[in-house]
């Protein structure tokens, strides 16, 4: 299954690992290697995920990748990476809306 990212996404992961490299670049370079690793991963198991308590649809899956959660759409064409926020932050609801 193809795994494609939304913009936002994109633009997230970027922020989050200045954030990180800021103070920690080794640490900010492991993350982003968990981050690409567990999101290769969902084109062989693209329900590994669990639901988005948030948006109570099934095809609205996230992975958390500590301390970040990546939420995706799973459609029945691929995979999309809505979003990437910390998972202290409240999940904005425009953000994973399709």
């Amino acid at each position: 299954m193809r795994v494609t990212w939304a913009p936002l996404a994109e633009e997230q992961v970027a922020d989050a690992f200045a954030y990180i490299a800021a103070e920690r670049p080794a640490a900010a370079l492991r993350w982003f290697e968990r981050v690409v690793a567990a999101t290769e991963s969902l084109s062989e198991l693209p329900d590994q995920g669990r639901m988005v308590p948030e948006a109570q649809r099934q095809s609205v899956r996230e992975l958390l990748v500590e301390p970040y959660r990546v939420v995706y759409f799973r459609g029945d064409d691929g995979l999309l990476i809505l979003t990437v926020q910390h998972e202290r932050r409240d999940l904005n609801l425009e953000d994973i809306a399709l």
